[in-house]
């Protein structure tokens, strides 16, 4: 099955982390969230994969290339200007359809450890037009949901509703599996959308296709605060995936008798810390960040290349060159 990694999104609820690179590029655990994407994909068969990019392209073909170092044919669509999420879809027909079956669809800025072979027999046994992955999730006034039947075929959409009025608490993971017939029902609009657009025509035309609910964890990593979360569920072992960096499970003497550590800190190459320093996990520490002597530092991400200085203290903070940004 042939799979494509949606890349062309600005993340402007990222921001600043995405005044300059693209959202998939934002690290998580030390590597950037596509990767691990890709190599989630690679574990699990997945061996062609294409990219839609938009924002500093450049950036991302870059860092992965044709795909070899991570085990995968990768390629790319550019699109100069944005055409919605079924549009960068849309571009890709011709490779997604180059081989008989269905093929997969996926965000290229979650973060989740979702089994992606259990979603594709899930698929297979409902015999749809398409299958999204979903979540359940405790707030859905956060969340786009989708309303169900007792045969799991979907019956319609409510964007972040009261939870007094919801009629679900399933969360759209931005996973899908679609037969190459899903294209029939693509309008013309340009740009097009998912849930705008595709969705909408299936349940005018009464064409049949499911939600697949998962267990796995998912985080969109759509804001500051979901995106010091997420890099934190990963120190904390919430989500399987494969961080960059020494994993220090258990950080008490780990790192000599001048730093007083405890809990789980992932650590990068390059770091400097200062005689005196104080570091409570769970803790992000990027490559070639210093820490000053004294500072205090707890349940935080620091960026490639971030600086705290001598005596400070950060707790709960994303910290990059330029100093704190949440």
């Amino acid at each position: 099955m042939r799979a494509m990694v949606m890349a062309a999104g600005l993340g402007t609820r990222l921001r600043p982390l995405t005044y300059e690179v693209p959202k998939p590029m934002v690290p998580v655990a030390n590597r950037p969230v596509m990767e691990l994407l890709l190599r989630l994909l690679a574990d699990q068969g997945f061996a062609q994969v294409v990219a839609n990019l938009h924002w500093f392209p450049e950036t991302i073909e870059s860092r992965f290339g044709d795909g070899s170092e991570l085990g995968i044919e990768l390629t790319y669509i550019h699109e100069p200007e944005l055409t919605g999420t079924a549009g960068g879809v849309r571009a890709a027909r011709e490779f997604l359809t180059g081989e008989p079956g269905p093929f997969m669809v996926l965000a290229g800025d979650a973060l989740t450890d979702i089994d992606l072979r259990e979603l594709a027999e899930a698929h297979r046994r409902h015999g749809g037009i398409a299958t999204l992955a979903a979540k359940p999730v405790p707030n859905v006034s956060e969340y786009g949901v989708i309303v169900i039947d007792g045969d799991a075929r979907v019956q319609g959409f409510q964007e972040k509703p009261d939870p007094s009025e919801a009629l679900s608490d399933l969360a759209n993971c931005m996973i899908y599996v679609f037969e190459p017939e899903v294209f029939d029902y693509f309008p013309d609009d340009d740009p097009l959308d998912f849930a705008l657009d595709v969705f909408p025509a299936l349940l005018s035309h009464d064409v049949p296709f499911h939600v697949h609910s998962t267990g796995a964890y998912w985080n969109d990593v759509g804001s500051l605060p979901e995106y010091l979360r997420g890099n934190l569920d990963v120190v904390g072992g919430e989500v399987a995936v494969n961080a960059a960096g020494r994993l220090l499970e258990h950080a008490e003497g780990a790192l000599g008798t001048d730093v007083d550590a405890s809990g789980r800190i992932l650590i990068g190459d390059g770091v400097e810390i200062g005689a005196g320093a104080r570091l409570d996990g769970p803790l992000v520490i990027g490559d070639g960040s210093t820490i000053g002597e004294g500072a205090r530092v707890r349940e935080s991400v620091l960026l490639p290349g971030a600086a705290i200085g001598d005596e400070a203290l950060v707790a709960g903070a994303i910290v990059g060159r330029r100093g704190a940004l949440a």
